[in-house]
């Protein structure tokens, strides 16, 4: 009875062992995970924005699960984006946001799950420029992509918007010459955006490309100038990056191995 004990409990023993080597297996993978947040999700390119590729991909209720702070467009171009807290907001070609519906699709957004890898506390900036020197100081290196939250009280903000677009839809230059656009003073609001680095220019901004967002949640728009009082910068790097492409007919005809970057540096202006 004694042998058949034995290699009852080597058995055991051998079991336990396994198990105790799966649970450490599991949690050094759990850990090997724990930077998976830090991607940046993209629907489309920039280009095709570019040129008029305006028709709605996925919906909002996906996109954000993917990301709870971005900016984008809406469904024909209607307008900017803003995704903050996990919430969306749209603004319209009046100016004035709304939180948008779930079913709701874009055709180009970019989100990340956002957590702070670093704060600072900024004041007295005179205008866009001054500022993006300041958030410059917060990139160790130019070949990361990084997101940007600016919560403040602005001086003076000036956005732009765009109306719904319908078919044949114009190239986005055209769309922004009659563009309108939106002052505010003595604001409190929230900047989101982000920074993307030279090589990724074919399919989005290099660069800084930020929208704002009022305190009270009612107005903003794609960010033309600024000049803060005071505000808290956080920056998320991001080391990853995942991209959806349309499956659209427009998609599949228009030209992307042209970098638009003339085009482009207008439309941000």
């Amino acid at each position: 009875m004694k042998k058949p004990s034995f290699y009852m409990l080597l058995f055991f023993l051998v079991f336990c062992g396994a198990l105790a080597g799966c649970a450490a297996s599991s949690t050094s993978s759990s850990g090997s995970d724990a930077g998976s947040d830090d991607v940046l999700y993209q629907v489309s390119t920039l280009n095709a924005l570019m040129q008029g590729v305006y028709d709605g991909e996925i919906t909002f209720d996906q996109l954000t699960k993917e990301g709870d702070l971005g900016i984008g467009t809406f469904d024909g171009l209607d307008g900017e984006g803003i995704v903050l807290d996990g919430k969306v907001y749209q603004v319209r070609a009046d100016g004035k946001a709304v939180q948008a519906d779930g079913s709701g699709k874009t055709p180009f957004a970019v989100v990340t799950d956002f957590e702070a890898d670093e704060q600072v506390q900024l004041s007295n900036i005179n205008d866009l420029s001054q500022l993006q020197t300041e958030l410059d100081k917060l990139l160790p290196n130019p070949n990361m992509f990084y997101a940007f939250k600016v919560e403040g009280t602005f001086k003076y903000v000036k956005t732009r918007s765009v109306p719904k677009q319908n078919k044949p839809y114009p190239p986005l230059a055209e769309v922004t010459k009659t563009q309108p656009t939106f002052e505010f003073h003595d604001v409190k609001g929230t900047l989101v955006g982000f920074w993307c680095p030279s090589f990724a220019r074919d399919v989005n901004l290099p660069g800084y490309h930020l929208h704002f967002l009022t305190a009270d949640r009612e107005a903003g728009g794609h960010l033309l100038e600024c000049s803060m009082e005071e505000g808290t910068v956080s920056v998320d790097t991001t080391t990853g990056f995942h991209m959806i492409l349309p499956q659209n007919e427009h998609f599949a005809q228009v030209d992307l191995g042209h970098t638009q970057e003339e085009e482009i540096e207008k439309v941000e202006q």
